[in-house]
């Protein structure tokens, strides 16, 4: 008896046992796990030359996913066949499908896809390793930042180029690859002597490809060429953009009353230099064509516009909108398009509805010296009978000057024509009575807005000196607040000397680029037929500038 209740124990004892070995799981509570994997076992070590053997081996400094490993594996240049990877714990051994090129320089690139078992964090940088089959080792390096929202797991392709220049991202795979780090940093190691050009792409299908439709690209603003002494070239950095060279379509156009007509295109329209003048309907029928009066935005969805109509249609008739000359955001054109138009004869009976005043209602840090106040509308209307409707005064009642800057036939920006006071209310009268839609509907009311001019003693002040700068290419400074889309200044150096004033406090960075083409803005090149983008710098150092108070001799080095 004493005997059948030791070997019960004993099985208890074992079974609980193997019920704990197949239920391991991690201390419940605790920080959450935030530390990227590392690799902290490489073969063969980093410049081996000669090297032989069929395999190389990488190890992790704790489980990775598997999957992601071998997604972010790149062998530069590339190999043919498959590659075998065999996984021991935290080490994988990957075999060639066949034997490596003599006397040639393989850069083995682990990029930051990689990421750990447990909890998904990303390598924090790609890793390189660079070995030879051949007595001598190339171990030229191209390094750079990527300067995007979301810098990280970035593709850099590298192609080796020569006189014909025929390098097409879209169709030709690079000879080298890697990937950007945590916070956009690259190298491209291995390299050897020759000329150099090397693109940023978003590669989202991940086959070394350009695909224009859905990858964003950083084209640089020129070549690398390394010399059989160099050994390092930095700097050459990146911002990412969309290229879009598909021009716009019209795809409808539906009446939603017998004033208004809902047009739809492929794409979001600039409408900085399209008016109604750019349509016309033409009634197929009668051979007539008909003029539209007005155009604008209102509440409708980024790819559409709306037209107003006055003249009366013929609403049996086949009837036609044409378009001409009318550009996307990216500046592709389309000269001329059409749609049939879908007719509606339903009377316009609904007043005009203010939609939004940019600065909101009672804000207290409206400039002073340069107040523009956005008023949008959900139906045109003619601005000079509303600009009679307008009022503008101060809390004395003293009438204040105003103009009226059209943004569309249903929005506009109101802009005092005088100077106005610090920490001071202002007040301006709307009488929508005035606001007349094309069926001469109005609304019966009066919209009060008011705000505060702030402080002008609260401005902060940047000043000091550009390193480096080059003022025969035009170069453009800017200032701008971080997470900030309107806190925002520019300024054209004249000399290396520099300085920013009337600056709202806050945390900003500073940068500069070359307006080598003198349009204004920043031009992201072209990747074929090549065109460089323009060069830019972006300093690395935080700038605070406190209210009250001018930072100055501040060094900006342009490298």
């Amino acid at each position: 008896m004493v005997k059948e209740s030791k070997k019960i124990t004993a099985l208890i004892f074992v079974l609980f046992l193997l019920a704990g070995c197949a239920n391991q799981l991690p201390p419940g509570g605790g920080p959450n796990d935030a530390v990227p994997p590392e690799i902290i076992f490489v073969y063969p070590e980093i410049g081996t030359v000669n090297f032989k053997d069929d395999y190389i081996e990488f190890g992790f400094s704790e489980y990775v996913d598997k999957r992601s490993f071998k997604e972010a594996l790149f062998i530069s240049p590339s190999i043919d066949g498959d590659l075998e990877l065999s996984w021991s714990s935290t080490y994988c051994r990957i075999y060639f499908p066949q034997k490596l090129k003599t006397d040639i320089t393989y850069t083995i690139t682990i990029g930051t896809d990689v990421v750990d078992y447990n909890n998904k964090n990303r390598m924090a940088e790609a890793f390189n390793l660079v070995f030879a089959t051949g007595e001598k080792i190339d171990n030229r390096t191209i390094q750079g930042n990527i300067f995007a929202d979301k810098p990280d797991g970035v593709m850099l392709f590298a192609y080796r180029i020569d006189e014909r220049d025929t390098i097409n991202p879209s169709k030709n795979k690079p000879d080298y690859v890697s990937q950007s780090g945590e916070f956009g940093q690259y190298s491209i190691a291995g390299l050897a002597q020759g000329n150099y050009r090397v693109f940023a792409v978003k590669d989202e299908f991940k086959d070394f490809l350009f695909q224009s439709e859905q990858d964003l690209i950083g084209i640089p603003s020129h070549d690398v060429y390394l010399a059989a002494e160099d050994t390092l070239f930095s700097g050459l950095n990146f911002q990412l953009t969309k290229i879009d060279t598909i021009k716009p379509r019209l795809l409808s156009a539906i009446m939603t009353d017998r004033n208004h007509i809902l047009i739809n295109f492929s794409e979001e329209i600039n409408l900085q230099e399209l008016k109604s003048d750019n349509f016309y309907l033409v009634d197929s029928t009668n051979q007539l064509n008909i003029k539209l009066s007005r155009l604008f935005k209102g509440r409708v969805k980024p790819t559409e516009l709306v037209l107003t109509l006055t003249d009366s249609i013929v609403y049996e008739n086949r009837i036609f909108l044409h378009a001409e000359k009318f550009r996307d955001i990216n500046g592709n054109v389309n000269e001329y398009d059409y749609a049939e138009l879908t007719t509606n004869d339903l009377p316009d009976t609904t007043s005009i509805n203010l939609l939004r005043v940019v600065p909101e209602r009672g804000n207290d840090q409206v400039d002073f010296l340069n107040a523009k106040i956005l008023f949008s509308f959900d139906d045109a209307f003619d601005i000079e009978i509303a600009k009679k409707g307008i009022s503008f005064t101060d809390t004395s009642k003293n009438e204040i000057e105003f103009n009226l800057e059209k943004i569309d036939d249903a929005s506009f920006h109101l802009m005092p024509a005088q100077k106005l006071k610090p920490q001071t209310y202002y007040r301006i009268f709307v009488d929508l009575n005035f606001f007349l839609d094309d069926a001469q509907n109005s609304l019966d009311s009066i919209y009060q807005y008011g705000f505060k001019t702030f402080n002008g003693q609260d401005f902060t002040a940047l000043s000091g000196k550009i390193v480096n700068i080059d003022l025969s290419k035009n170069p453009i400074l800017i200032l701008e607040e971080k997470g900030s889309r309107t806190n925002k200044y520019e300024l054209k150096p004249k000399s290396e000397k520099f300085e920013f004033n009337r600056v709202k406090p806050g945390e900003y960075k500073i940068s500069c680029y070359y307006d080598t083409n003198e349009d204004g803005k920043y031009s992201y090149g072209f990747p074929f037929p090549y065109e460089p983008a323009e060069m830019f710098f972006v300093s690395t150092a935080d700038l605070t500038l406190p209210p009250r108070w001018a930072v100055t001799d501040f060094e900006f080095i342009l490298k």
